[in-house]
């Protein structure tokens, strides 16, 4: 159809002739309120920038010689982020001597990955840097939600009324 009588249509029917795809050939036009499409493309803009998901990495630091119960509390860190949401960097961190051998900081790593499989994927495996080696744990599933105390509440009274009479 020629430009012009696309706006002379437009001009009939009292709306605006709004170019949709430029980069097309032949570039396609529509016949429609432009101020209605702005608004709406506008809160579709919005809703997609609500959607986002902000990544949030958090950070274990570990030491190769690390005792049973300290090792046992920094897995339940990692755990508590992973279940979370948030991704994990653990670091194992080297002195002295401890350079020298770096295959205890991969077998840390190798560990603390199958304990805590169940929650998280390695995302970037063991990696020498320096006098660190880290490693990244992805969770599996997303975040679970803490039940707030108005839903423990109705269950608990659910349970309640549920008594067998003899």
């Amino acid at each position: 159809m020629r430009i012009e009588d696309a706006l002379r249509l437009a001009q009939e029917a009292e709306l605006d002739l709004v170019e949709v795809a430029a980069a097309a050939r032949p570039p396609v036009c529509k016949l429609m309120d432009y101020g209605k499409f702005k608004y709406e493309s506008a809160q579709k803009a919005r809703e997609s920038r609500r959607n986002q998901q902000l990544t949030v990495i958090k950070e274990q630091k570990l030491r190769p010689k690390i005792d049973k119960h300290d090792y046992e509390t920094k897995r339940g860190h990692v755990r508590r982020f992973l279940e979370g949401g948030n991704k994990v960097k653990v670091t194992i961190m080297f002195r002295g001597r401890e350079q020298s051998r770096p295959e205890l900081g991969y077998r840390l790593l190798q560990r603390l990955a199958e304990d805590i499989s169940d929650l998280g994927v390695v995302e970037a495996a063991p990696k020498q840097d320096g006098r660190n080696m880290t490693m990244v744990i992805a969770p599996t599933k997303k975040p679970t939600k803490k039940p707030t105390a108005q839903s423990q509440e109705s269950e608990t009274e659910a349970e309640a009324t549920v008594e067998p009479t003899a």
